[in-house]
């Protein structure tokens, strides 16, 4: 399929409006949180700044930096771009669908952005949890890509049985 104007201005927006928030929210955290912690809603939330030369919660921050960059870079590069060309040209996706995969290429380029400028790092500076039941440090972006890969799994799981089942039938 080819996309259509309104299609392709969606996907733009989407990851226009993610990269904006990322790169907004890092760089507030850089000019006020280091070196500071700051503890917010009964510590449910800390803001502190963190550099994490890894994947989503510090994952694979032990690698080499030559293995983290086919990772990190070459191969996210690879999946902004093949999400991205899914969500423009892909017939039977819902709306919210199309939403939810420009969220994770958006939250996918605003970190490249960053490990393209920051010699293969990421800003980082979110903490929830409650006592000792913590997430790591991370970032808009992150919260992008999860809670968008998350929905389109969640739709994938729920999609109408039924409208596959004829489709096998005829």
């Amino acid at each position: 399929m080819k996309p259509t104007r309104s299609r392709i201005a969606l996907v733009s927006g989407v990851i226009a409006i993610s990269i904006a928030l990322d790169q907004a929210t890092k760089l507030i955290a850089q000019t006020y949180l280091s070196p500071q912690t700051i503890h917010l809603l009964g510590d449910t939330v800390r803001l502190r700044l963190a550099e994490n030369t890894g994947a989503f919660l510090s994952l694979g921050a032990a690698l080499s930096p030559t293995l983290r960059f086919w990772i990190f870079t070459v191969a996210a590069a690879a999946m902004v771009i093949s999400v991205t060309a899914f969500a423009l040209t892909t017939d039977d996706i819902p709306r919210d669908g199309i939403i939810a995969m420009a969220f994770v290429a958006g939250g996918g380029i605003s970190n490249l952005i960053d490990r393209a400028t920051r010699g293969g790092s990421v800003v980082d500076f979110l903490n929830f949890g409650i006592g000792s039941l913590r997430t790591g440090v991370l970032n808009v972006a992150d919260m992008a890509i999860f809670f968008g890969a998350l929905y389109v799994l969640w739709v994938g799981f729920h999609v109408d049985k039924g409208d596959s089942a004829d489709e096998a039938a005829g």
